[in-house]
């Protein structure tokens, strides 16, 4: 059983931050010569830093082998705690740039490509004309970005909710945008558009371009084929792109599933039309919202890029609902 770690005597006055960023290169890189190389300092050097830290904790941080190394159960807490105070250290250093100078800043967002194609370009615009000397990166990866926040490589999350969050939400404050709606799209030279209400069942035949079935929009179309008594619809593309999606419409039989917003913000860019056919519950309509980590120390750009994106989302001008709290 590890002995108790004194904090004033052990920790306070002998751990160092170099030490720990040290220790954090050794375990990513799983051999104390490859973090040496990294670090540009010799393997000795490295074996020192961890053999003290070790000492200082009284446990053992990593499990050696011919193979490299791997961090034991206190080594991977080490790491969690350290990767959150390191960020905690990093955000507070972002804050002191920003207050000494509101020009400087760093903001990274992870969101689904059909927001980064609709809403973001009027906010990004906008917030830019105010901090011309703020970086931002923007993840469009189709992938739900709430590990990467969790994990702190990324600081904003936009996403749809297609359910409520529960109790997994705990760790986040989330803040509800804008209400989103699913249409059916076409192209505007189709046989279905500027049709009044039409069925399901008289798609049956018809080619989809769908993300893959184990998104919501897919399930959605799925189910309204099922509960018409019909097979699945037949996908002739799947892709997650909305650039894809909406530009194979023009000149053809597709159909496809998008966000009601992206072709309200777009509609001169992406001419197609809106099919009037009902998808079954649970509603086609889904908050849009912004997360951020709850208990950690955010740059004021964060909160700055949030207020532009609130005034853009309840302006007239996005044609956007917007949405109740949640």
């Amino acid at each position: 059983m590890a002995r108790k770690i004194d904090w004033e005597s052990q920790i306070g006055r002998r751990l160092r931050l170099r030490d720990l960023h040290v220790f954090f290169t050794v375990v990513q890189c799983g051999s104390m010569a490859k973090a040496a190389a990294a670090l540009g300092v010799s393997q000795p050097a490295v074996s020192e830093v961890i053999a003290d830290l070790e000492q200082v904790l009284g446990v053992r941080l990593l499990d050696r082998s011919p193979h490299g190394v791997e961090a034991t159960m206190y080594g991977r807490a080490l790491l969690k705690g350290g990767t959150a105070a390191f960020d905690e250290l990093r955000q507070c250093i972002k804050q002191i740039e920003f207050l000494g100078d509101k020009q400087v800043g760093e903001l990274r967002i992870g969101c689904p490509e059909s927001f980064a194609a609709s809403v973001l370009p009027t906010v990004i615009r906008r917030f830019c004309e105010h901090y011309p000397n703020v970086t931002l990166s923007v993840n469009e990866s189709p992938a739900a970005h709430w590990p990467e926040l969790r994990e702190r490589r990324i600081d904003l999350v936009i996403e749809r909710l297609p359910r409520p969050l529960g109790r997994e939400a705990d760790d986040l404050n989330i803040e509800a945008l804008f209400n989103d709606e699913v249409a059916i799209a076409a192209g505007l030279d189709s046989r279905w558009a500027g049709r009044g209400k039409i069925e399901i069942r008289e798609l049956v035949d018809e080619p989809w371009i769908l993300l893959p079935a184990d998104s919501w929009n897919y399930m959605m179309v799925a189910q309204a084929y099922r509960d018409a008594g019909l097979p699945p619809p037949k996908v002739r593309l799947s892709t997650f792109s909305i650039h894809l999606r909406v530009g194979l419409l023009a000149g053809s039989r597709f159909l496809t599933v998008v966000p009601r917003s992206v072709l309200g913000i777009n509609g001169d860019r992406y001419p197609v039309a809106i099919l009037p056919i009902d998808l079954p519950p649970p509603p086609r309509t889904w908050p849009v919202v912004a997360a951020t980590l709850k208990n950690r120390t955010l740059s004021p750009v964060v909160d700055e890029f949030v207020k532009h994106l609130r005034d853009y989302v309840n302006s007239p001008e996005s044609g956007l609902e917007p949405a109740k709290k949640l």
